[in-house]
């Protein structure tokens, strides 16, 4: 693979990128004994030299059992936070250490710390798309796949606070009739979609069908015959008799789409301006460069506390119990 010359000048202080990047990355591969782990939302390059490919739980599951020495995770910070906290002795890289999340830094600690305080009878639960920090305030992490089987698994009597993410907050309460205390964070890309825009594909495309994940509004989700998390409608969409299908969530996952289900056809949802707002500037902040220099200089490594990491932990484990 040839490097464009963006990419070229950003390196130039770091040294000359081989012209065949996905050997280069292979070789580092076995040399470090790495895996690499990857978010369905990161550019086609990555997903394709990965060693695994998932949403959230998949990889947090992954993380978990790998027998890697190294772990190289193509996702956001939170995400390499979590493998982090899953393998302690195991060197976790990020590509890109600004490739945060607008969900994620929606929920400031502090600020946290001072709503958990003022409901001290409430269980909390967080989406998985959070700080190590807010992690380590919780007492059951969740993510889109599991979130309302773990509501579901706790006593109707306990109340719960819900973070950081209101929209799939709100998607639970409606699948589980339970009244949840939200805190009142979202996620940029999909608060982004246009219901108007999706109204009007459905209505040029009267045979698609709509899909959507549950961090989407209330207003985009009524539209939606199947919601669910990026892995649940990469299976859906494979399953279903369906030939085409309007896709609302960051659409990087449609790479695996058609590479699955190839014989379809998928049309990204439109943001409500005409730009890309609806692909994850975070997500997109890692490039096959940055991943082969990560591996290559071991940098930027994933660290913290030791107390953060297994208050961290504790929730993070009782997930996985509750997602068996």
């Amino acid at each position: 693979m040839f490097t464009t010359a963006l990419a070229q000048r950003e390196n130039t202080q770091l040294g000359e990128l081989p012209l065949d990047l996905f050997a280069a990355i292979q070789s580092l591969k076995k040399e470090l004994n790495a895996v690499i782990l990857a978010h369905y939302y990161q550019e086609p390059d990555i997903q394709d030299i990965a060693d695994f490919i998932g949403d959230s739980l998949q990889l947090a599951k992954a993380a978990e059992k790998t027998n890697a020495d190294a772990i190289v995770f193509a996702g956001v910070h939170f995400m390499a936070e979590t493998a982090k906290i899953l393998n302690p002795d195991k060197l976790v890289l990020l590509p890109d250490l600004d490739a945060g999340c607008s969900l994620a830094d929606s929920c400031p600690p502090e600020a946290f710390a001072a709503f958990k305080a003022a409901h001290p009878d409430h269980l909390v639960v967080s989406y998985i798309n959070c700080s190590a920090d807010i992690k380590a305030m919780s007492d059951i992490i969740c993510t889109s796949s599991n979130a309302v089987k773990i509501v579901e698994q706790i006593p109707k009597e306990q109340p719960i606070i819900f973070a950081p993410d209101r929209n799939l907050g709100r998607y639970v309460m409606e699948q589980t009739g339970r009244d949840l205390l939200l805190w009142q964070g979202s996620c940029i890309v999909h608060e982004t979609f246009s219901e108007k825009k999706i109204v009007q594909l459905k209505i040029a495309h009267p045979e698609a069908e709509a899909i959507a994940h549950p961090e989407c509004e209330s207003s985009v989700l009524r539209h939606a015959s199947f919601i669910g998390s990026t892995a649940a409608l990469l299976k859906y969409c494979q399953s279903s008799p369906t030939k085409e299908f309007i896709v609302a969530t960051e659409p990087g996952i449609i790479h695996q789409m058609q590479k699955l289900a190839f014989d379809k056809h998928f049309i990204p949802a439109p943001p409500m301006n005409n730009c890309a707002c609806n692909e994850c500037p975070f997500m997109r902040l890692n490039t096959l460069e940055k991943l082969y220099w990560a591996m290559k200089n071991r940098t930027p490594e994933i660290t913290m506390s030791e107390d953060i990491r297994l208050a961290a932990l504790r929730p993070m484990q009782r997930m996985l119990e509750m997602s068996v």
